[in-house]
């Protein structure tokens, strides 16, 4: 996972010193996604932040392993009960709390494997997504959102969507 994301941060910073990725990159994201922003640029970020998020949630859903994960946030909602309900006791506190801690650990692994997969072509996205942006004069998304924010709050908005219509954990 380490490799991947230093992989990853190499490829994001040779962008423009090695211009065969960015080259790439554009020759296959300006004729489709590209296309979607240059209809309407609100239109098109919807599109194009819908599409992503489906695709890394189905991925997410597919490459992790749902019972486990949902046993696991059992789990901690239990010991967050019971953490609500020893408040008043600091060793009972402590105790609940390093359980929470495990169980959040015993889960990194099993929700960081889909990232693998995910993370390169995401940078690579982003990179284009400022390249275009830029050209473009840095249009606002709804009249007041960079494209950063734009992505953000409507990624955060579909994956919701998307995770409980697929029941993902």
């Amino acid at each position: 996972m380490f490799l991947v994301m230093i992989l990853s941060l190499v490829i994001a910073s040779l962008w423009t010193s090695v211009p065969i990725i960015s080259t790439s990159v554009h020759a296959v994201l300006d004729p489709s996604a590209g296309k979607f922003l240059n209809l309407h640029v609100t239109f098109g970020m919807l599109v194009i932040t819908a599409i992503i998020t489906l695709i890394t949630t189905i991925l997410q859903k597919y490459l992790t392993d749902q019972d486990t994960l949902k046993t696991i946030k059992e789990e901690q909602k239990i010991v967050q009960q019971e953490m609500k309900l020893v408040r008043s006791s600091p060793e009972k506190s402590m105790e609940l709390s390093k359980k929470s801690m495990e169980l959040t650990m015993k889960a990194m692994p099993i929700t960081m494997r889909p990232l693998m997969y995910t993370i390169i072509p995401f940078v690579l996205f982003f990179r284009w997504f400022s390249d275009y942006f830029t050209a473009a004069g840095n249009p606002k998304i709804l009249g007041f959102f960079t494209w950063f924010w734009a992505y953000l709050i409507f990624s955060i908005v579909f994956s919701t969507i998307f995770r409980k219509v697929l029941k993902v954990h």
